[in-house]
């Protein structure tokens, strides 16, 4: 078990939460760049267009977008859509492998993000964007999820009320320098336990997690195991998930 007890998350203060808004202004995007430490890429907005554009050669103008959420996406979403499922994708399973040095984390006490690796499957939500919306609101999407560079933009086949469906997701790109591979359950929550900054801390966005895909209904071992090494309790994951609102931190 962890020794580490972590920042209190009710005591965490959130200067800049992701929003909509936040991400139709530039700001956060804007605060990452000005803010990044030596050695730390965050891609130019021309860059992220170039990005997108490649992702959505092939795709069908006048049909909606689905995008698989699997950590924060699912709790705080900021996107507009029209629909909401469970879903499922094989070959891939959500992992604790990006290091964060800014969000919730700096560089002297990084914090642990989420993404997609290679391997096993992984239970989380298909947000659904309307046809008419897809560029605006993934554009605001690349701005989150795409800012760095440690996560690539992927294709999936996401099974949606027993059929398959292909969505957007992001997962780890291995040639970051970010990337950390495959870190030991202590390893794992020691980071998880210290990671905090501009947007709160990475325990919050643990239980968060957590906390959704409980009330989804849905498992992931992993990151059970990770909860008991943790050590968390449920008047922790109660109190962060009061606090959460549709303005919440990702």
């Amino acid at each position: 078990m962890s020794s580490a007890a972590g920042p209190d998350p009710a005591a965490v203060q959130l200067p800049h939460v992701i929003t909509r808004d936040k991400r139709l202004d530039g700001s956060l995007a804007g605060h990452f760049r000005a803010n990044a430490p030596p050695g730390y890429h965050v891609r130019s907005q021309s860059e992220l267009d170039a990005s997108l554009d490649e992702v959505l050669t092939g795709h069908v103008q006048d049909e909606p977008v689905w995008v698989f959420g699997y950590g924060s996406l699912i709790w705080n979403p900021a996107l507009a859509h029209d629909a909401t499922e469970k879903a499922h994708v094989f070959g891939w399973c959500r992992r604790f492998c990006i290091k964060m040095m800014m969000g919730r984390g700096s560089v002297e006490q990084p914090g642990l993000m989420l993404a997609l690796n290679r391997g096993g499957s992984c239970w989380g939500v298909a947000l659904r964007i309307p046809a008419e919306r897809t560029r605006e609101e993934l554009a605001l999407l690349w701005r989150r999820e795409m800012l760095s560079g440690a996560h690539q933009a992927r294709w999936v086949a996401a099974s949606i009320h027993g059929g398959r469906q292909p969505a957007l997701t992001f997962v780890a790109n291995r040639h970051s320098p970010r990337y950390l591979g495959a870190l030991s359950l202590q390893e794992q929550a020691q980071m998880l336990c210290a990671g905090i900054g501009h947007l709160g801390s990475c325990r919050e966005y643990f239980d968060n997690t957590i906390a959704s895909l409980q009330r989804l209904g849905l498992k992931d071992a992993s990151l059970q195991r990770l909860a008991r090494e943790l050590g968390t309790a449920p008047a922790v994951r109660a109190r962060v998930r009061n606090r959460v609102s549709d303005e919440g931190g990702s």
